[in-house]
């Protein structure tokens, strides 16, 4: 979760009970929860807001996508762009003529 271990979240666990005491942690946890519960029905309305008055025509808009990371990650990392034909290398026989595409030239 976040990129923390359980001895992170122990220490600032302990560190709340702490400052806060352990009467007022409960609250504290709930109005946590509803602030995150509220941030992602936000989050959701607006985009939802944002599909329906961009159109049809973006309806499956993933906004995900749109993250520079995932971009790059989506067309240089996890894309083969390595034509078939060149994938499967076959040792020629002696005297054997190698593919040809009329195509290609």
């Amino acid at each position: 979760m976040l990129g923390m271990g359980v001895a992170e979240i122990g220490v600032i666990l302990v560190f709340a009970l702490l400052v806060f005491g352990p009467d007022k942690l409960p609250g504290i946890a709930k109005q946590a929860g509803g602030f995150v519960r509220t941030l992602r029905q936000m989050a959701d309305n607006a985009k939802n807001d944002l599909g329906r008055e961009m159109g049809q025509d973006f309806s499956d808009l993933n906004l995900k996508d749109l993250d520079p990371r995932e971009i790059v990650r989506r067309n240089f990392l996890d894309e083969d762009t390595t034509p078939a034909a060149t994938k499967e290398a076959r040792i020629l026989r002696p005297g054997e003529t190698p593919p040809f595409d009329p195509e290609s030239t």
